[in-house]
């Protein structure tokens, strides 16, 4: 199975940032920057939790072992439980307004 996780690591793809929220800290206010748009989110609380598991196959046989993958015990390790996400409802602002207009100045001429 191919992996890109090589080609994602590292990657910057915005800013995310978050607003003081003067009520409670479950209602907190996020924004995410990616180049010249913003999006505003908050965080809320998932009804059900999502697990982020990691496969591990166990072979105890060793090198004379006959057995194929999948016949091998296979262990799922848990990662993390994400309890949260953030919502973002709006759609995305753009930060970049009407480019400034030059005056235009017209050359006095030169007094002799």
């Amino acid at each position: 199975m191919p992996s890109f996780a090589s080609d994602i690591l590292g990657l910057h793809i915005g800013h995310l940032g978050s607003t003081p929220s003067p009520s409670s800290s479950s209602k907190a206010g996020y924004t995410f920057t990616m180049g010249y748009r913003e999006l505003a989110g908050m965080k809320v609380t998932l009804k059900k939790p999502l697990l982020v598991l990691r496969k591990k196959v166990s072979g105890g046989g060793g090198a004379g072992d006959q057995e194929s993958p999948s016949s091998a015990d296979v262990e799922l390790e848990v990662i993390v439980i994400i309890r949260h996400k953030i919502l973002f409802k709006d759609r995305p602002k753009a930060l970049i307004s009407k480019p400034a207009t030059k005056e235009k100045t017209t050359k006095q001429p030169a007094a002799d």
